[in-house]
């Protein structure tokens, strides 16, 4: 086993990287808000109707990346370089079938599905127009996200980076080119997005067919390591379901409140998604880490790393909440000119700041676990969860109104929801249940 600052610096050279790249799709969206925010309340109320249902799709299905990242570094571990390349290729495949279909469906129904959070008709007509142009983009969002995880699994977090800030770049000059210059609008906005996802799927598919033909892998989809990918993406799968369901409930309950209310938590949870990939950052390191050193039966490093990388996400979590509190005020004048929604961001941004160290224990674990293969775990961890969330949210949904309903709905999601997964986690964290050795987690997960 290394040093501590060793551990350290093992993990600080997944991170920061890891950190860069995960940083593009919330600037994405925060760039789009800024850019759509001069349309007008009812552009960015529809941008947060069409985007919550894209982002559910496309977070529901990271465990295409979640999934692929374990299952690469633990072979690899074990010394298995060519299970390592048929575990990542096919999960870019399940990612390209899954994508083309979801984007059929999603594209079909985009009105339907808009509609069910209840909007006024004006806004539920920009979210179902948004939403049609975005479902076009859906298999390059999951393709990437698939890629991702193969190339992480090799430790390779700069080529992401690199593809992510090329891709924001573009994002923003093409979102200003067609909703300004164009005069497309809200449009404009999700065509931008759509063709600035294509260019970054392709990009990152460059280095995983190259990495393939230099170790002479097969690049068409083989059955073990599919049935591999697939087992553990089934119980991550419900693990991120009862995540984003949990968020969907989030922004119905904004629905109730009332347009500037959802105006208001559509800009917070940008915000908050953005801050929180700081903390999601830490997981990349322990999915690569602990599944490669458990592949390689090093308990001690697994040790090593859990401690260090937990240690690390609570004292970034108490950080970044000075730097949120301090700022929370002066942060909503960059996306609204709407004093009662300014208010609500605010107040919003205050409750999410006192949160933010518990949030980092919950990231910390929820990363070692799914490094350490423990996805059963998590699944029914995360419909526990759930469970003990969704009164709070229909006790807003019932009782909320204004500023005050805006901010209990912030004190359900962070305290509530975010401190029951930080006692189902620190649970499993206080034995060595999660902790198995090997070559391949599938007989543990389904034991």
């Amino acid at each position: 086993m290394g040093s501590g600052s060793g551990v350290s610096r093992e993990i600080l050279r997944l991170a920061i990287p890891s950190l860069g790249a995960m940083v593009a799709q919330p600037l994405f969206l925060l760039t789009d808000a800024a850019m759509v925010g001069t349309l007008g309340t009812t552009a960015v109320a529809g941008l947060a109707l069409a985007g919550t249902v894209v982002q559910t799709v496309v977070g529901v299905l990271i465990f295409l990346t979640y999934a692929t990242t374990p299952l690469v570094s633990r072979r690899r571990g074990a010394g298995d370089e060519a299970g390592a390349l048929a575990a990542g290729i096919n999960g870019v495949w399940i990612a390209l079938v899954v994508g083309v279909v979801l984007a059929i469906g999603v594209g079909a129904a985009s009105t339907r599905l808009v509609s069910l959070f209840g909007a006024d008709a004006t806004v539920t007509a920009a979210a179902a127009e948004f939403l049609a142009i975005s479902a076009v983009g859906i298999p390059a969002m999951l393709v990437t996200l698939a890629a991702t995880g193969f190339l992480r699994g090799f430790g390779d977090a700069r080529t992401p980076l690199a593809v992510a800030v090329v891709g924001f770049v573009a994002n923003a000059g093409l979102n200003a080119l067609l909703i300004f210059a164009a005069g497309w609008g809200l449009a404009g906005s999700a065509w931008g997005s759509v063709i600035a996802t294509y260019l970054m799927a392709a990009a990152l598919l460059y280095p995983v067919i190259r990495r393939a033909h230099r170790a002479h892998s097969r690049l068409l989809p083989g059955r073990d390591s599919l049935i591999a990918v697939g087992h553990s993406a089934s119980w991550l799968l419900l693990r991120t379901l009862s995540l984003r369901v949990s968020m969907v409930a989030y922004v119905a309950v904004a629905t109730s409140l009332g347009t500037e209310a959802l105006a208001a938590s559509h800009i917070v949870s940008t915000i908050v998604g953005l801050l929180a990939l700081i903390l999601d950052a830490l997981e990349v390191p322990a999915q690569a880490l602990v599944g490669e050193s458990l592949g390689a039966s090093d308990v001690p490093r697994t040790h090593a790393m859990a401690r260090t990388i937990t240690r690390m996400a609570v004292a970034t979590g108490f950080v970044v909440g000075v730097g949120l509190a301090a700022s929370a005020s002066v942060i909503p004048v960059l996306f609204t000119r709407d004093a009662a929604v300014a208010t609500m961001i605010t107040g919003a941004l205050w409750v999410v700041a006192a949160a933010l160290p518990l949030a980092g224990y919950v990231f910390a674990w929820d990363g070692i676990l799914i490094g350490a293969g423990d996805s059963r775990y998590l699944a029914g961890a995360g419909v526990v969860n759930l469970l003990v969330a969704l009164p709070g949210f229909v006790v807003v949904f019932v009782n909320g109104n204004g500023l005050w309903g805006i901010i209990a709905l912030q004190i359900v999601w962070s305290v509530l929801y975010m401190g029951a997964r930080a006692l189902t986690l620190g649970r499993r964290a206080r034995g060595d249940a999660w902790m198995r050795i090997g070559h391949d987690r599938m007989a543990a997960t389904s034991a």
